[in-house]
């Protein structure tokens, strides 16, 4: 459901009564071209303050993310990966999850990769080669507002007075593979506005999950970007079966995320959760299955945490941030993901399990 903007709000929900009826637009169409950068977005400046930072600010700690030098992809892909090869591209996958692998290098890339962001409506928020990422700031899908009476007629005039309540963040991060090639990643990030009072006189912004069908579309529309053909790069990106499973265990006192496949996949689908999630990942080597990531503990004079509350925080604390390692290892058939300190000692504490959580949630 569409939201009118809370100064025209009343002077136009009886016309837009009687006129339309609320109805959101097929659910395949994206249309990003009038979203505004984050600042001049009229939000709460919670948002304002996510889309300046990159990086969430919800109850409960903060955990910020910006994935350094990915230049260290040292390990081929897994064999077994699904692929389809168009020209110099191709795509792989993984139950919901999807990624591109070109033939050509980050630096050839680059450039057009930023164009396709820019092409689609957005603008950039982090624009970095040397860390191997590429962020936009946060948009709004107008293609989910309703073109009712009162739009197609008043036009241009009243439009900008519609809001979705929704945003939507998206980040790009390109991989050196050891023969040259790049692998392309892209990760959604939403936020929705939600009435915080009985009297619904209020709002504030939250977390919405991730949305992999938008990961799917986006990367359908890098594909044609990048060469290959409309139908080519639809049939290429149809739906694949669910991933292996994953769970929280204790191993030793540790708290471990036990996933049911090999190290390749696991890396990719615990790569991909830090993406999504919003973690600062300082730096990645791919050849000891390590991340190196930033994390601040939660306050504890903060309100009972809601959805995703038990990672993040509403305003910057001033604690310094922890450094961890989250570490990818082989068992078996299956891998094994956990916290280690900045020593590399295993964690057990609070925060090694609330990451280990997190992690969890977002790829099952």
């Amino acid at each position: 459901m569409f939201r009118v903007k809370t100064a025209a709000r009343f002077g136009l929900l009886g016309l837009t009564i009687a006129l339309s009826a609320c109805s959101v637009l097929d659910s395949d169409k994206i249309d990003y071209k009038s979203a505004s950068k984050g600042q001049t977005l009229e939000v709460p400046p919670d948002l304002k303050q996510l889309s300046r930072d990159s990086r969430y600010a919800l109850p409960g700690g903060v955990v910020s993310a910006n994935a350094m030098e990915a230049g260290k992809a040292t390990q081929t892909p897994d064999s077994q990966a699904a692929a389809n090869h168009m020209g110099d591209v191709r795509i792989e996958r993984n139950g919901d999850q999807r990624w591109l692998v070109v033939q050509r290098p980050v630096d050839k890339l680059w450039d057009p990769v930023r164009d396709f962001w820019l092409e689609n409506g957005f603008t950039l928020a982090l624009d970095q080669i040397d860390l191997g990422i590429m962020e936009t700031d946060w948009a709004e899908n107008r293609a989910k507002i309703p073109q009712d009476f009162i739009r197609s007629t008043l036009g241009k005039v009243f439009d900008s007075l519609y809001s979705t309540g929704e945003r939507d963040k998206f980040r790009t991060r390109l991989e050196r593979r050891p023969d040259g090639s790049t692998e392309i990643y892209v990760s959604h990030r939403g936020m929705e506005e939600v009435y915080n009072t009985a009297n619904k006189d209020s709002t504030v912004w939250q977390p919405r999950p991730a949305d992999p069908e938008l990961e799917i579309e986006f990367l359908r529309r890098l594909m044609i970007k990048l060469g290959v053909p409309a139908e080519q790069a639809k049939a290429a990106t149809a739906s694949a079966p669910k991933a292996a499973e994953v769970r929280v265990a204790n191993q030793d006192g540790v708290p471990v995320l036990q996933i049911d496949e090999g190290f390749e996949r696991a890396w990719r689908r615990v790569g991909l959760a830090l993406d999504r999630t919003g973690f600062t990942v300082e730096d990645r080597d791919r050849s000891q299955g390590v991340y190196f990531v930033r994390y601040v503990a939660p306050g504890t004079d903060q309100k009972e945490p809601g959805f995703f509350g038990k990672l993040f925080s509403r305003a910057k604390s001033a604690t310094p941030p922890l450094q961890y390692r989250i570490v990818v290892r082989s068992q078996g058939n299956a891998s094994v993901a956990s916290v280690l300190n900045a020593s590399g000692a295993p964690e057990s504490s609070e925060n090694a399990q609330r990451i280990v959580r997190i992690l969890a949630d977002d790829m099952k």
